[in-house]
């Protein structure tokens, strides 16, 4: 049967924020592979020889913070009090433990030629975003809100004066209403929770008249969805 997995090794783990670890994946099948920032792999958390993993959800799916073509890439995997599988496997992960992934698979990517680029999502969006604003040319224009629970979870990223954190209970939509957009589209790259994501979508495109194909949408989880945890 075809192997549709890649193996390698948890080489580092560090805490990036407050409720996200950092964790490094290495090992000569790592070399070279086909990633565009933005796109993710679908981790295996569980151990496929026990039942209980397949009820529970085999696989996990995290954006690549980083990658290496010598042969690493680096995830950033969001601790919580409510734990899926995959922040359970975060929890327990060690220096030496075997990893086995899919991909890098995903459309979501930046847009070449866009007048500017805005980011609006939550804390498990920023990993993906991190990536997506480092491959950006210096001349871009970029803008950008995060939501996350508070200060704590806020990711090292680039162009930081340009993104916009809020903290809960503020609300993403109400953010992004109030940003000081130029007049003309841009390309918006919207992910998180689901409803959220739609109705961003929906304020850009109604309210300030930008095309469908010119938002992004990556729902990243949403309450309750086995997978999306």
């Amino acid at each position: 049967m075809l192997n549709l997995f890649r193996h390698g090794t948890v080489t580092q783990i560090e805490p990036i924020a407050e409720r996200m670890r950092r964790v490094r994946i290495s090992g000569t099948q790592l070399r070279e592979l086909s990633w565009v920032p933005g796109t993710h792999i679908r981790l295996r958390v569980g151990d496929p020889r026990q039942p209980r993993s397949w009820l529970r959800g085999l696989l996990r799916t995290y954006s690549i913070w980083d990658y290496s073509p010598e042969g690493h890439l680096d995830i950033c995997v969001l601790d919580h009090p409510e734990a899926g599988p995959g922040a359970l496997w975060s929890r327990q992960a060690r220096i030496g433990d075997a990893i086995a992934f899919m991909g890098p698979e995903g459309r979501f990517a930046l847009r070449e030629g866009a007048p500017y680029h805005l980011f609006a999502g939550d804390e498990t969006a920023a990993a993906a975003f991190g990536a997506m604003i480092r491959a950006l040319p210096s001349s871009a224009a970029v803008h950008g809100v995060i939501l996350a629970d508070g200060p704590g979870d806020r990711l090292p990223l680039d162009r930081d004066d340009r993104l916009t954190w809020i903290y809960r209970p503020d609300e993403l939509l109400d953010a992004v209403r109030s940003l000081d957009l130029p007049d003309e589209p841009g390309v918006a790259y919207v992910a998180g929770e689901a409803r959220t994501c739609q109705a961003v979508r929906g304020h850009l495109v109604d309210n300030r008249g930008w095309s469908r194909r010119d938002v992004v949408v990556k729902p990243f989880w949403a309450p309750g969805r086995r997978g999306m945890d």
